[in-house]
């Protein structure tokens, strides 16, 4: 068991926020560094609280970054789920689809122009928002509303 002791100094006194708090301890539960790379779970965590904020377009952000090559299969699974229910809050109702290669690879994409597919969202995946890909290389496309329920 790992037992983590919080510097008084800066750790709780006036003028610091829960928030503030929160952070230090995730990142001590979580072993990481200020200069290092977001790991997948801090990655979430920073998504959940900006969701509870309101900005879905920040939460999807934060996860569109992760790296999850690395990941192990749990954590891409988690992040994957969260994504998913942030993409299902922010393009409900928009004729959203979504693409998932499984693995934590998945992307929203909306009728474009031609018969494409512009890239809304994605995570796990070399596309970022606004890329347009063409209908016929992708299979196992489902209308966002109704995946995973």
């Amino acid at each position: 068991m790992t037992t983590m002791a919080i510097e008084r100094r800066g750790a709780g006194g006036p003028g610091r926020s829960l928030e503030a708090l929160v952070d230090r301890v995730m990142d001590a539960l979580l072993d990481q560094h200020p200069a290092a790379p977001k790991s997948v779970a801090r990655s979430v965590h920073d998504a959940r609280r900006l969701r509870r904020t309101g900005d879905l377009a920040g939460a999807l952000t934060v996860l569109e970054g992760v790296d999850m090559r690395g990941a192990r299969r749990g954590d891409a699974r988690w992040a994957h789920a969260e994504w998913l229910g942030l993409a299902r809050r922010r393009f409900a109702g928009r004729d959203a689809l979504v693409y998932s290669q499984g693995g934590g690879r998945a992307a929203v994409l909306r009728p474009a122009a031609g018969g494409m597919l512009a890239v809304e969202a994605a995570i796990g995946m070399r596309w970022s928002p606004g890329k347009v890909v063409s209908r016929r290389s992708l299979r196992g496309l489902r209308p966002l509303s109704g995946v995973g329920r």
